[in-house]
């Protein structure tokens, strides 16, 4: 359904599992940034009003999931940490050239966030998948489903602002990247390590 070029090996999982206090944090802070990304296209394009209440409820959802993701921390007294770059971002954001046109840094805007979800989901089900913790189990598996809902929202929206055939050629050569750069990863208890 995702159509990842790379599944996560269940290996991750016993990283993530291990180092769960950082695998906690990482999240929270991805749901700020995925919050900020959201906010961030409110203001570049305020004149697409569909995309601006869509983006509006995202923004809010992905602030709401921080906020679940801390509260489970602090129940289970963990101190959310500090930020780290998230290099995983910054890579997807470089794979697109600079433009000035602003309907295809939209697009670029777009796919990037809709890979970035749809990774989260992946491994959102991997890591409910192979948890013995119940709590956590359900809790990333009831993430994963909004996770599914972004990347197809914002997929969506690529294909509503350019042909779709131009869209998905782009859409499939950042999967094949992202494919590549997921080999290297996997060794860090983060959401995209």
């Amino acid at each position: 359904m995702l159509g990842l070029q790379f599944d996560t090996k269940t290996s991750w999982v016993e990283v993530a599992k291990n180092g769960l206090e950082q695998l906690l944090t990482d999240h929270a802070f991805a749901e700020q940034k995925a919050a900020s990304n959201a906010v961030s296209i409110i203001i570049n394009y305020s004149e697409e009003t569909e995309l601006v209440k869509d983006m509006s409820d995202i923004a809010i959802e992905e602030m709401e999931h921080f906020r679940m993701v801390h509260n489970l921390m602090v129940e289970r007294g963990m101190v959310l940490g500090q930020a780290s770059k998230n290099d995983y971002a910054q890579r997807l954001q470089k794979f697109f050239p600079h433009t000035k046109d602003r309907t295809e840094a939209l697009i670029q805007r777009l796919l990037v966030a809709a890979l970035i979800e749809a990774r989260s989901c992946e491994r959102f089900k991997v890591f409910a998948d192979n948890m013995e913790d119940e709590e956590l189990s359900k809790f990333y598996l009831d993430l994963m489903v909004s996770e599914a809902n972004h990347y197809t929202l914002f997929l969506g929206y690529a294909r509503q602002y350019m042909d779709r055939e131009l869209v998905d050629e782009k859409w499939n050569s950042l999967l094949a990247f992202e494919a590549k750069m997921m080999c290297e990863r996997g060794k860090e208890a983060r959401v995209h390590g």
